[in-house]
């Protein structure tokens, strides 16, 4: 058997300290994308501020183009034509208002190496074949101005609404570059067999309102609907560019009240529809989409269309002693025992359900409209299957999410009668099953195995309960029912599908309920967990066929290594092609060929794009060379470091030795950690600046890293933290490498509050870092989660914070559990970090540990960043905290001067007004 070894060496003459603004200016690279035929790539390279960058790579790496400024790039399906949105300058960003940023687009051809550059943008579209492209341009206001003051009696633009604007759209031949230009476009859409375009056209000056097609093999247009007096709303073409589908809405009605009608239109006979049904309606929200095979329209609709209620307002001088008018603008918000939301969490959810819309199927055949969900079952899965799609519905469980976490009921809906079927009652939100290609089977995980429905039999069937091999999640260690692995594909014609346990690949049979490990075992007996990858993601559900070799990706979790084997469908047995010491990422799959791009890194490795065929990863072609940016620096080293905890159990964790590290000597350590951290192992650094600590700065100047796993007990979080952290460093205090009186460990959010309790009862560390801690779990247990409007009780009863019951069952647990009742103890000086519009941690609770520590006398600071929500967003503010956070480290573990702000504090001041 023949193995690729992915070894490597690096060497450099002239390392250079890494300052923070090698780190600014150091480009990161985001998801590439390839093309269909798998000829062509494009990646955009990010730097952490600063102007990206996209890189363009054939995949036999013969020709290479880069777009300057560029972000965020698409390829054609033939690979000729690279797009890319070209932003306003950071500086533009800095300096402008929001309103007067405007972005450009650059048009690559691969053949010829000529760019074009198109400004003020709104969005561009290849369509599905490659050959055309369509530039949405924004609104160009200033011409807009003029055009107004030229024709002061024409009717006057800014009484339309915002969303019934439409702009310039450029429809451009790409070989040929030959242009159709239309105005006033408000949506359009392309076919996937290459024939049609379509563009709704809204010239409300003109009082025209069409369905504009273009022939894209004939170039030629003409208007398929015209009205003088609706505005034409959604668009869709079906994929074979016989059908156009759309609605129109009366001019007269503001758009939240307006009531819209569909319409389909066969393009070659011109015959035209309209369906409807009594009970149900369409407003500006619905939703529009063909199947891939043609034959079903699904929409979006409503039961009413339902404008907001105008707040009375005073008119008169009666009015200001109205009742009814003082009172109806009065600022108040009921919250009652028997909400199903409770009030934060109704108000986050609001504007989505302003725009809720419940998917119908329109038949094209039979000409007949079905409606498949109701306010009773909201969400139906979109599938391609013709005859069932799966549909849920948490409505029965909006009450108990504040307390128990998230469950839907499970239905199979028939398209044909919308006919509703009960297949599962509250089945936990994470595990909603999935529909076979051939709609004859659900497949599911509950309650520790793998299950079907047949469909048919209107039965369920245990595929794993059989088999002597746990299916729930071993590491799982949460006051929750333990979820699945997960599923891989199907087979394409139904009859059996991809499962997984921690490590092993079965392959099980929907007719005989067997099922067999097509990795044969030896994930389990080699502590390899295997998984499928390199399918095409468009797919849906994905699929394999019988007897198809597939890619499989395989960690070790002993060496936390990545490796890819091989494996074929339907026979037992994996084969091993790589032998990386790395980590391995597969990042792309052509739609059309067998060609993927990966990524290979360690610590000491940036994450390079290679590209290689699925039976042809011994012959990568490498892509990128962006390691080179890394070999100009000293670079730290990572190590994996075992222990036996105080629960006598062997624990992981990752040392990351300095780059200048000297056998014998001891080094400073930063401690960071969260829950599972060995899996870093061989990942590379982050290169941000951010709430985290940037490790490759840190080792560059001398520092060591510590990553230890913590592995929890439920109901006491706390002591299971301190006790895997202090084994875990006294670990490398006993291997020589940690100078046992300079430690330091920082944490944030989970591990903030991990942190914060860790110094109640352990005096190991120097100095400690909280970042966005709880610190009272009394008062945490009942805080609204300001991002979701959530309440945070279910945290702690079912989820991260891992106490197991409520407040009132369990009141000593929260109070052991929680570091505020212990400051006395304190003997380690810790800076506490809040951003003080957090939207997941109460920002309060930072404000009460500094205030308990304050009133006991110890040494504490505390970092309040004005309106930052959980991670700060804000550069300056991400700069600041990375500056005093080394600041406060390097004086508490390197003796370093305190700085000001640190010896003093900052009085609080206000700068000047322009």
């Amino acid at each position: 058997m023949v193995m690729l070894s992915l070894s490597f060496t690096t060497s450099f003459t002239f390392a250079q300290p890494l300052t923070l603004t090698d780190i600014m200016h150091f480009s990161t690279l985001q998801q590439p994308v390839i093309a269909e035929d798998g000829s062509m790539m494009a990646v955009e390279a990010k730097p952490d501020r600063g102007e990206s960058s996209v890189i363009v790579k054939s995949i036999d790496a013969t020709k290479s183009f880069n777009i300057t400024n560029g972000t965020k790039p698409k390829i054609n399906a033939s690979g000729r034509f690279v797009i890319a949105t070209i932003p306003a300058s950071l500086l533009e960003q800095e300096t402008k208002k929001k309103s007067e940023l405007t972005q450009g687009l650059a048009l690559l051809d691969t053949k010829t190496g000529n760019q074009q550059t198109f400004t003020n943008i709104r969005s561009a579209q290849f369509n599905d074949n490659g050959q055309y492209l369509a530039v949405w341009f924004k609104e160009d206001k200033t011409a807009d101005a003029d055009t107004k003051a030229l024709e002061p009696n024409t009717r006057k633009s800014d009484k339309l609404e915002d969303d019934d604007k439409g702009t310039r759209l450029s429809l451009i031949h790409l070989t040929t570059n030959k242009i159709i230009q239309l105005t006033d476009v408000t949506q359009f859409a392309f076919d996937e067999s290459g024939v049609n375009f379509v563009a709704a056209v809204n010239r409300h000056e003109q009082k025209q309102h069409q369905v504009v097609l273009v022939n894209l093999t004939h170039q030629t247009q003409r208007d398929i609907y015209s009205v003088n007096n609706e505005q034409i709303g959604e668009l869709a073409l079906s994929n074979d560019g016989r059908y156009v589908g759309f609605t129109t809405g009366k001019l007269t009605q503001k758009r939240d009240g307006r009531q819209y009608q569909l319409h389909v239109i066969n393009i070659s006979s011109g015959k035209h529809r309209q369906p409807t049904s009594e009970d149900w309606t369409l407003n500006q929200y619905a939703t529009l989409m063909f199947s891939r095979d043609s034959e079903r329209l699904f929409v979006g609709r409503v039961p009413q269309v339902v404008a907001p209620r105008q707040q009375l307002k005073y008119t008169d001088d009666n009015s200001l002693f109205d009742l009814n008018v003082i009172a109806d603008n009065k600022n108040l918000r009921v919250w009652h025992g028997d909400d199903a939301k409770i009030k934060p969490h109704e108000i986050k959810q609001y504007q989505d359900e302003l725009k809720r819309t419940y998917l119908a199927v329109y038949h094209l055949g039979a000409d007949s409209i079905i409606q498949l969900a109701d306010e009773q079952v909201p969400t139906v899965q979109y599938g391609e299957q013709a005859r069932y799609l799966v549909a849920t519905s948490d409505v029965p469980y909006q009450k108990m999410i504040t307390w128990a976490g998230f469950y839907q009921d499970v239905y199979l809906v028939d398209l044909n009668t919308g006919r509703k079927i009960l297949v599962l009652a509250q089945q936990p939100s994470d595990a909603i099953p999935t529909l076979s290609p051939n709609a004859r089977f659900l497949r599911y995980y509950q309650q520790g195995n793998v299950h079907i429905y047949d469909i048919a039999q209107a039965r369920s069937y245990n595929l794993s309960g059989q088999y002597a091999v746990p299916f729930a999640d071993e590491d799982h260690d949460y006051p929750s029912a333990a979820p699945g692995y997960g599923f891989g594909p199907w087979l394409d014609d139904g009859s059996g599908f991809i499962s997984y346990d921690k490590y092993d690949v079965w392959q099980f049979n929907t007719i005989s309920h067997s099922g067999f490990m097509l990795s044969n075992g030896e994930g389990r007996k080699q502590g390899v967990e295997y998984r499928v990858k390199g399918l095409i993601k468009d797919k849906q559900p994905a699929t394999v066929k019988a007897d198809q070799s597939i890619l499989l990706k395989g960690y070790s979790h002993r060496t936390k290594a990545d490796d890819f084997y091989v494996a074929k469908v339907g026979v037992a047995g994996v084969k091993k092609l790589t032998d990386s010491q790395s980590k391995l990422t597969v990042l792309a799959r052509a739609k059309q060929s067998d060609d993927i791009l990966y990524s290979k890194q360690r610590f000491d490795l940036y994450p390079d794009i290679y590209a290689a065929s699925l039976d042809g990863i011994n012959n990568s072609k490498k892509l990128t060379s962006l390691d080179k940016n890394r070999q100009a620096f000293s670079w730290g080293k990572s190590e994996l470091v075992q222990w036996t905890d105080a629960d006598g159990n062997v624990a992981d964790g990752v040392l990351i030795k300095p780059s200048n590290y000297q056998e014998g000597k001891r080094y400073p350590v930063m401690v960071y950690y969260y829950r599972f951290m060995s899996d870093r192992l061989h990942a590379f650094p982050d290169m941000k600046i951010n709430h985290r600590p940037n490790f490759a700065w840190y080792t560059n100047n001398g520092y060591a890293i510590f990553l230890p796993d913590i592995r929890f007990e439920i109901g006491y979080p706390g002591i299971s933290a301190v006790k895997a952290l202090t084994t875990g460093v006294q670990k490398i205090i006993d291997m020589g490498v940690a100078d046992p009186k300079k430690i330091g460990l920082h944490g944030h959010s989970w591990s903030g509050y991990q942190t914060a309790f860790a110094v109640t009862q352990t005096n190991m560390f120097a100095a400690a870092v909280s970042g966005a801690p709880v610190s009272n779990m009394t008062s945490a247990y009942s805080g609204i989660r300001h991002g979701s409007g959530l309440a945070r009780q279910f945290q702690y009863e079912t989820g991260q914070s891992r106490i197991g019951e409520s407040l009132f069952k369990a009141p000593q647990k929260y109070i052991e559990n929680s570091p505020i009742f212990y400051v006395e103890r304190i003997q380690t000086p810790m800076m506490i970090m809040f951003g003080d519009i957090d939207d997941a941690v109460p920002w309060e609770q930072g404000v009460e540990m500094y205030l308990a520590m304050r009133r006991a006398g110890k040494d504490v600071v505390f970092l309040q960043y004005e309106g930052e929500p959980h991670h700060l967003k804000k550069y300056p503010n991400k700069l600041d905290y990375t500056i005093k956070m080394r600041e406060y480290f390097d004086h508490y573990l390197l003796g370093e001067p305190a700085p000001v702000w640190l010896e003093k504090g900052e009085a609080y001041r206000e700068f000047a007004k322009d």
